[in-house]
Protein backbone atom coordinates (compact mmCIF):
# COMPACT_ATOMS: atom_id res chain seq x y z
CA UNK A 1 0.00 0.00 0.00
CA UNK A 2 1.32 3.41 -0.90
CA UNK A 3 1.58 6.26 1.56
CA UNK A 4 -1.11 8.24 -0.25
CA UNK A 5 -3.68 5.42 -0.11
CA UNK A 6 -2.91 4.71 3.55
CA UNK A 7 -3.64 8.36 4.30
CA UNK A 8 -6.90 8.06 2.38
CA UNK A 9 -8.09 5.12 4.47
CA UNK A 10 -7.06 6.82 7.67
CA UNK A 11 -8.67 10.21 7.26
CA UNK A 12 -11.95 8.88 5.86
CA UNK A 13 -12.88 9.63 2.29
CA UNK A 14 -16.12 11.35 3.23
CA UNK A 15 -14.35 14.19 5.02
CA UNK A 16 -13.30 15.99 1.82
CA UNK A 17 -15.94 14.71 -0.54
CA UNK A 18 -17.56 18.06 -1.40
CA UNK A 19 -14.24 19.76 -2.20
CA UNK A 20 -13.08 16.82 -4.32
CA UNK A 21 -16.34 16.78 -6.27
CA UNK A 22 -15.86 20.45 -7.14
CA UNK A 23 -12.29 19.82 -8.25
CA UNK A 24 -13.40 16.89 -10.41
CA UNK A 25 -16.14 18.95 -12.05
CA UNK A 26 -13.72 21.75 -12.90
CA UNK A 27 -11.07 19.39 -14.27
CA UNK A 28 -13.41 17.67 -16.72
CA UNK A 29 -13.71 13.95 -17.43
CA UNK A 30 -10.41 12.07 -16.83
CA UNK A 31 -9.25 8.90 -18.58
CA UNK A 32 -10.50 5.88 -16.63
CA UNK A 33 -8.07 3.53 -14.96
CA UNK A 34 -10.61 1.19 -13.34
CA UNK A 35 -14.23 0.16 -13.85
CA UNK A 36 -16.67 -0.73 -11.04
CA UNK A 37 -20.05 -2.42 -11.23
CA UNK A 38 -22.06 -1.54 -8.11
CA UNK A 39 -24.94 -4.00 -7.72
CA UNK A 40 -27.59 -2.55 -5.42
CA UNK A 41 -26.48 1.02 -6.06
CA UNK A 42 -29.39 2.64 -4.17
CA UNK A 43 -28.74 0.70 -0.97
CA UNK A 44 -27.02 2.35 1.98
CA UNK A 45 -23.50 1.26 1.05
CA UNK A 46 -24.22 1.25 -2.69
CA UNK A 47 -25.14 4.93 -2.46
CA UNK A 48 -21.82 5.66 -0.75
CA UNK A 49 -19.84 3.66 -3.32
CA UNK A 50 -21.43 5.48 -6.25
CA UNK A 51 -20.69 8.77 -4.49
CA UNK A 52 -17.08 7.99 -3.55
CA UNK A 53 -15.67 6.04 -6.49
CA UNK A 54 -15.73 8.95 -9.00
CA UNK A 55 -13.76 11.27 -6.70
CA UNK A 56 -10.28 12.13 -8.04
CA UNK A 57 -8.54 11.06 -4.84
CA UNK A 58 -10.09 7.59 -4.66
CA UNK A 59 -7.41 4.85 -4.85
CA UNK A 60 -7.50 2.81 -8.03
CA UNK A 61 -9.10 5.67 -9.92
CA UNK A 62 -10.15 7.44 -11.96
CA UNK A 63 -13.12 5.05 -11.88
CA UNK A 64 -15.88 4.49 -14.39
CA UNK A 65 -18.93 3.39 -12.41
CA UNK A 66 -21.88 1.35 -13.63
CA UNK A 67 -24.62 1.53 -11.00
CA UNK A 68 -27.16 -1.31 -11.05
CA UNK A 69 -30.42 -1.08 -9.11
CA UNK A 70 -34.00 -2.29 -9.29
CA UNK A 71 -35.35 1.24 -8.95
CA UNK A 72 -33.93 4.60 -10.07
CA UNK A 73 -32.36 6.92 -7.50
CA UNK A 74 -34.90 9.00 -5.59
CA UNK A 75 -35.87 12.35 -7.17
CA UNK A 76 -33.97 14.38 -4.58
CA UNK A 77 -30.64 12.71 -5.44
CA UNK A 78 -28.10 15.08 -7.05
CA UNK A 79 -27.36 14.41 -10.71
CA UNK A 80 -24.54 11.87 -11.08
CA UNK A 81 -21.23 12.84 -12.67
CA UNK A 82 -20.50 11.80 -16.25
CA UNK A 83 -18.42 8.89 -14.97
CA UNK A 84 -21.50 7.19 -13.47
CA UNK A 85 -24.02 5.30 -15.60
CA UNK A 86 -27.20 3.96 -14.01
CA UNK A 87 -29.01 0.81 -15.12
CA UNK A 88 -32.36 -0.28 -13.67
CA UNK A 89 -32.66 -4.06 -13.66
CA UNK A 90 -34.67 -6.43 -11.46
CA UNK A 91 -32.26 -9.26 -10.74
CA UNK A 92 -34.78 -11.49 -8.99
CA UNK A 93 -37.45 -13.78 -10.34
CA UNK A 94 -40.89 -12.18 -10.45
CA UNK A 95 -42.41 -15.12 -8.56
CA UNK A 96 -42.71 -15.22 -4.80
CA UNK A 97 -39.87 -16.93 -2.88
CA UNK A 98 -38.24 -17.07 0.48
CA UNK A 99 -35.71 -14.38 1.45
CA UNK A 100 -32.76 -16.78 1.36
CA UNK A 101 -33.71 -18.05 -2.10
CA UNK A 102 -34.31 -14.59 -3.55
CA UNK A 103 -31.00 -13.14 -2.33
CA UNK A 104 -29.05 -16.15 -3.55
CA UNK A 105 -30.80 -16.06 -6.92
CA UNK A 106 -29.95 -12.38 -7.45
CA UNK A 107 -26.26 -12.98 -6.73
CA UNK A 108 -26.24 -16.11 -8.89
CA UNK A 109 -27.72 -14.15 -11.80
CA UNK A 110 -25.05 -11.46 -11.54
CA UNK A 111 -22.16 -13.90 -11.24
CA UNK A 112 -23.44 -16.03 -14.11
CA UNK A 113 -23.17 -13.03 -16.44
CA UNK A 114 -20.18 -11.11 -15.11
CA UNK A 115 -17.65 -13.80 -14.19
CA UNK A 116 -17.49 -15.68 -17.53
CA UNK A 117 -18.12 -12.63 -19.71
CA UNK A 118 -15.54 -10.15 -18.38
CA UNK A 119 -11.98 -11.27 -19.19
CA UNK A 120 -10.52 -8.24 -17.40
CA UNK A 121 -12.47 -8.87 -14.18
CA UNK A 122 -10.04 -8.40 -11.29
CA UNK A 123 -11.97 -8.45 -8.02
CA UNK A 124 -15.42 -9.16 -6.56
CA UNK A 125 -16.51 -7.66 -3.23
CA UNK A 126 -19.45 -9.35 -1.51
CA UNK A 127 -21.24 -7.56 1.32
CA UNK A 128 -23.03 -9.70 3.90
CA UNK A 129 -23.22 -8.76 7.58
CA UNK A 130 -22.87 -9.81 11.21
CA UNK A 131 -25.88 -12.12 10.90
CA UNK A 132 -23.13 -14.39 9.56
CA UNK A 133 -22.34 -14.96 13.25
CA UNK A 134 -25.88 -14.73 14.63
CA UNK A 135 -28.08 -16.31 11.99
CA UNK A 136 -31.34 -14.79 10.73
CA UNK A 137 -33.80 -13.37 13.30
CA UNK A 138 -35.72 -16.66 13.49
CA UNK A 139 -32.52 -18.34 14.72
CA UNK A 140 -32.01 -15.98 17.68
CA UNK A 141 -32.22 -18.01 20.87
CA UNK A 142 -32.67 -21.27 18.95
CA UNK A 143 -29.06 -21.93 18.01
CA UNK A 144 -25.87 -21.84 20.05
CA UNK A 145 -24.62 -18.26 20.28
CA UNK A 146 -21.03 -17.48 19.39
CA UNK A 147 -18.87 -15.71 21.95
CA UNK A 148 -18.39 -11.96 21.65
CA UNK A 149 -16.69 -10.21 20.02
CA UNK A 150 -17.32 -11.77 16.61
CA UNK A 151 -14.17 -12.56 14.65
CA UNK A 152 -13.82 -13.61 11.04
CA UNK A 153 -12.36 -17.04 11.84
CA UNK A 154 -15.45 -18.21 13.74
CA UNK A 155 -17.20 -21.30 12.31
CA UNK A 156 -20.52 -21.12 10.53
CA UNK A 157 -23.62 -21.72 12.58
CA UNK A 158 -25.61 -24.91 12.13
CA UNK A 159 -28.57 -22.98 10.74
CA UNK A 160 -29.65 -22.02 7.19
CA UNK A 161 -28.25 -18.61 6.33
CA UNK A 162 -28.33 -16.95 2.91
CA UNK A 163 -25.01 -15.26 3.71
CA UNK A 164 -23.42 -18.72 3.60
CA UNK A 165 -25.17 -19.44 0.32
CA UNK A 166 -23.88 -16.20 -1.15
CA UNK A 167 -20.30 -16.92 -0.13
CA UNK A 168 -20.47 -20.40 -1.60
CA UNK A 169 -21.94 -19.06 -4.85
CA UNK A 170 -19.10 -16.54 -5.13
CA UNK A 171 -16.37 -19.08 -4.40
CA UNK A 172 -17.85 -21.58 -6.82
CA UNK A 173 -18.25 -19.05 -9.64
CA UNK A 174 -14.63 -17.92 -9.34
CA UNK A 175 -13.35 -21.50 -9.09
CA UNK A 176 -15.16 -22.42 -12.32
CA UNK A 177 -13.81 -19.41 -14.19
CA UNK A 178 -11.04 -21.62 -15.59
CA UNK A 179 -7.53 -20.88 -16.74
CA UNK A 180 -6.14 -18.54 -19.33
CA UNK A 181 -5.35 -14.85 -19.45
CA UNK A 182 -7.28 -12.78 -16.94
CA UNK A 183 -8.59 -15.87 -15.16
CA UNK A 184 -7.33 -15.05 -11.65
CA UNK A 185 -10.00 -13.03 -9.85
CA UNK A 186 -9.66 -12.09 -6.19
CA UNK A 187 -12.54 -11.69 -3.78
CA UNK A 188 -13.36 -10.09 -0.46
CA UNK A 189 -16.31 -10.49 1.90
CA UNK A 190 -17.41 -7.59 4.08
CA UNK A 191 -19.51 -8.07 7.20
CA UNK A 192 -20.84 -4.75 8.52
CA UNK A 193 -22.97 -4.39 11.61
CA UNK A 194 -26.01 -2.10 11.78
CA UNK A 195 -25.43 0.27 8.85
CA UNK A 196 -25.95 3.98 9.46
CA UNK A 197 -26.37 5.92 6.25
CA UNK A 198 -28.80 7.75 4.02
CA UNK A 199 -30.74 5.95 1.30
CA UNK A 200 -34.54 5.90 1.43
CA UNK A 201 -34.44 3.06 -1.09
CA UNK A 202 -33.11 0.74 1.62
CA UNK A 203 -35.64 -1.37 3.52
CA UNK A 204 -33.32 -1.44 6.54
CA UNK A 205 -32.57 2.23 7.03
CA UNK A 206 -32.64 2.89 10.75
CA UNK A 207 -31.46 6.52 10.50
CA UNK A 208 -34.15 7.64 8.06
CA UNK A 209 -36.89 5.73 9.88
CA UNK A 210 -35.99 7.19 13.27
CA UNK A 211 -35.78 10.70 11.84
CA UNK A 212 -39.31 10.30 10.47
CA UNK A 213 -40.46 8.96 13.86
CA UNK A 214 -38.90 11.95 15.62
CA UNK A 215 -40.39 14.41 13.11
CA UNK A 216 -43.88 13.03 13.73
CA UNK A 217 -43.38 13.17 17.50
CA UNK A 218 -42.37 16.81 17.22
CA UNK A 219 -45.32 17.61 14.99
CA UNK A 220 -47.70 16.09 17.53
CA UNK A 221 -45.95 17.65 20.52
CA UNK A 222 -45.11 14.39 22.29
CA UNK A 223 -41.80 13.10 23.72
CA UNK A 224 -39.57 10.73 21.80
CA UNK A 225 -40.41 7.43 23.49
CA UNK A 226 -38.15 4.40 23.35
CA UNK A 227 -40.09 1.58 21.66
CA UNK A 228 -37.65 -1.26 22.29
CA UNK A 229 -36.56 -3.84 24.82
CA UNK A 230 -34.48 -3.30 27.96
CA UNK A 231 -31.67 -5.38 26.46
CA UNK A 232 -31.31 -3.13 23.43
CA UNK A 233 -31.66 0.01 25.55
CA UNK A 234 -28.97 -0.99 28.06
CA UNK A 235 -26.70 -3.22 25.96
CA UNK A 236 -23.52 -2.30 24.12
CA UNK A 237 -23.56 -2.41 20.33
CA UNK A 238 -21.41 -1.44 17.39
CA UNK A 239 -22.49 0.12 14.11
CA UNK A 240 -21.10 0.64 10.61
CA UNK A 241 -21.12 3.97 8.81
CA UNK A 242 -22.12 3.39 5.18
CA UNK A 243 -19.18 5.46 3.92
CA UNK A 244 -16.77 3.39 5.99
CA UNK A 245 -18.09 0.13 4.52
CA UNK A 246 -17.72 1.58 1.01
CA UNK A 247 -14.21 2.74 1.86
CA UNK A 248 -13.23 -0.75 3.02
CA UNK A 249 -14.62 -2.31 -0.14
CA UNK A 250 -12.58 0.05 -2.32
CA UNK A 251 -9.48 -0.76 -0.26
CA UNK A 252 -10.06 -4.48 -0.70
CA UNK A 253 -10.37 -4.02 -4.46
CA UNK A 254 -6.97 -2.30 -4.86
CA UNK A 255 -4.74 -3.53 -2.02
CA UNK A 256 -3.04 -6.96 -2.38
CA UNK A 257 -3.09 -7.41 1.41
CA UNK A 258 -6.90 -7.63 1.32
CA UNK A 259 -7.29 -10.23 -1.41
CA UNK A 260 -9.30 -13.38 -0.72
CA UNK A 261 -10.21 -12.46 2.84
CA UNK A 262 -13.36 -11.82 4.87
CA UNK A 263 -13.45 -8.68 7.01
CA UNK A 264 -15.72 -7.31 9.69
CA UNK A 265 -16.48 -3.64 9.18
CA UNK A 266 -17.67 -1.51 12.08
CA UNK A 267 -16.86 2.00 13.20
CA UNK A 268 -14.34 0.91 15.82
CA UNK A 269 -16.23 2.15 18.88
CA UNK A 270 -19.23 0.98 20.89
CA UNK A 271 -22.40 2.75 21.94
CA UNK A 272 -25.56 2.40 23.99
CA UNK A 273 -28.87 3.66 22.72
CA UNK A 274 -29.69 5.11 26.13
CA UNK A 275 -26.33 6.80 26.52
CA UNK A 276 -25.55 8.14 23.05
CA UNK A 277 -27.90 7.71 20.10
CA UNK A 278 -31.32 8.29 21.67
CA UNK A 279 -30.36 11.60 23.33
CA UNK A 280 -28.61 12.68 20.10
CA UNK A 281 -31.73 11.98 18.05
CA UNK A 282 -34.01 13.77 20.52
CA UNK A 283 -31.70 16.76 20.71
CA UNK A 284 -31.50 17.07 16.95
CA UNK A 285 -35.27 17.46 16.78
CA UNK A 286 -35.64 19.54 19.94
CA UNK A 287 -37.56 16.81 21.76
CA UNK A 288 -37.76 15.53 25.29
CA UNK A 289 -37.05 11.83 25.36
CA UNK A 290 -38.29 8.89 27.40
CA UNK A 291 -36.26 5.73 27.85
CA UNK A 292 -37.26 2.19 28.71
CA UNK A 293 -40.26 2.24 31.07
CA UNK A 294 -40.92 -1.48 31.50
CA UNK A 295 -42.56 -4.07 29.31
CA UNK A 296 -46.05 -3.17 30.51
CA UNK A 297 -45.71 0.37 29.07
CA UNK A 298 -43.80 -0.57 25.95
CA UNK A 299 -45.46 0.23 22.61
CA UNK A 300 -44.05 -0.93 19.29
CA UNK A 301 -43.21 1.90 16.91
CA UNK A 302 -45.33 0.22 14.22
CA UNK A 303 -48.34 0.57 16.53
CA UNK A 304 -47.47 4.10 17.63
CA UNK A 305 -47.05 5.24 14.01
CA UNK A 306 -50.09 3.45 12.60
CA UNK A 307 -52.34 5.83 10.67
CA UNK A 308 -49.83 8.70 10.64
CA UNK A 309 -49.82 9.11 6.85
CA UNK A 310 -51.75 12.38 7.03
CA UNK A 311 -49.39 13.75 9.68
CA UNK A 312 -46.41 13.00 7.48
CA UNK A 313 -48.15 14.67 4.53
CA UNK A 314 -48.55 17.82 6.63
CA UNK A 315 -44.85 17.76 7.54
CA UNK A 316 -43.88 17.39 3.89
CA UNK A 317 -46.02 20.38 2.94
CA UNK A 318 -44.94 22.60 5.84
CA UNK A 319 -41.23 21.90 5.37
CA UNK A 320 -41.45 21.96 1.56
CA UNK A 321 -39.90 18.51 1.29
CA UNK A 322 -39.81 16.39 -1.83
CA UNK A 323 -43.23 14.67 -1.88
CA UNK A 324 -43.05 11.20 -0.36
CA UNK A 325 -45.44 8.71 1.16
CA UNK A 326 -44.79 7.63 4.75
CA UNK A 327 -44.08 4.03 3.74
CA UNK A 328 -41.40 5.22 1.31
CA UNK A 329 -39.21 6.80 4.01
CA UNK A 330 -39.98 4.80 7.18
CA UNK A 331 -39.74 1.07 7.82
CA UNK A 332 -41.42 0.45 11.17
CA UNK A 333 -41.07 -3.32 10.99
CA UNK A 334 -37.29 -2.97 10.88
CA UNK A 335 -37.21 -0.60 13.86
CA UNK A 336 -39.33 -3.02 15.89
CA UNK A 337 -37.23 -6.01 14.84
CA UNK A 338 -33.95 -4.27 15.70
CA UNK A 339 -35.10 -2.88 19.04
CA UNK A 340 -36.67 -6.15 20.15
CA UNK A 341 -33.41 -8.08 19.97
CA UNK A 342 -31.91 -8.79 23.38
CA UNK A 343 -28.47 -9.70 22.03
CA UNK A 344 -25.42 -7.43 21.94
CA UNK A 345 -23.82 -6.73 18.56
CA UNK A 346 -20.07 -6.53 19.04
CA UNK A 347 -17.41 -7.50 16.53
CA UNK A 348 -13.64 -7.13 16.24
CA UNK A 349 -11.82 -4.97 13.69
CA UNK A 350 -8.39 -6.41 14.50
CA UNK A 351 -8.07 -8.47 11.32
CA UNK A 352 -8.92 -5.46 9.17
CA UNK A 353 -6.27 -3.36 10.88
CA UNK A 354 -3.70 -6.16 10.67
CA UNK A 355 -4.17 -6.21 6.90
CA UNK A 356 -3.74 -2.46 6.56
CA UNK A 357 -7.18 -0.85 6.80
CA UNK A 358 -7.30 1.81 9.51
CA UNK A 359 -10.56 3.57 8.69
CA UNK A 360 -12.95 4.42 11.51
CA UNK A 361 -15.95 6.59 12.27
CA UNK A 362 -17.46 8.10 15.41
CA UNK A 363 -20.85 6.47 15.90
CA UNK A 364 -23.54 9.09 16.31
CA UNK A 365 -22.29 11.35 13.53
CA UNK A 366 -24.97 10.18 11.07
CA UNK A 367 -27.66 10.93 13.64
CA UNK A 368 -26.29 14.45 13.93
CA UNK A 369 -25.80 14.99 10.22
CA UNK A 370 -28.94 13.46 8.68
CA UNK A 371 -31.96 15.58 9.48
CA UNK A 372 -34.61 15.20 6.83
CA UNK A 373 -37.01 17.91 8.03
CA UNK A 374 -34.75 20.87 8.89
Amino acid sequence: MTTSSRSWWWRGAALKREDEQQVAAAAGPPPFRSVALVVGSTSLVGTSLVDMLPLPGTPGGPWKVYALSRRPPPPWSPPPPASVTHFHVDLSDSGAAQNREVNSAMLRNVLAVVVPSCPALAHVSLQTGTKHYMGPPEAFGRTAALDLPYTEDMPRLDWPNFYYNQEDLLFDALARRGGGEGAAVSWSVHRPNLILGLSPRSAMNIVCSLCVYAAICRKEGVPLRWPGSLGTWEGFSSASDADLVAEQQIWAAVDPMAKNEAFNCSNGDVYRWRQQLWPILAGRFGLEWVGYEGEEKRVKVSDAMAGKEAVWAEIVEEKQLVPTQLHEVANWWFVDALFSVKLEFLDSMNKSKEHGFFGFRKTGTPMKAYNIVH
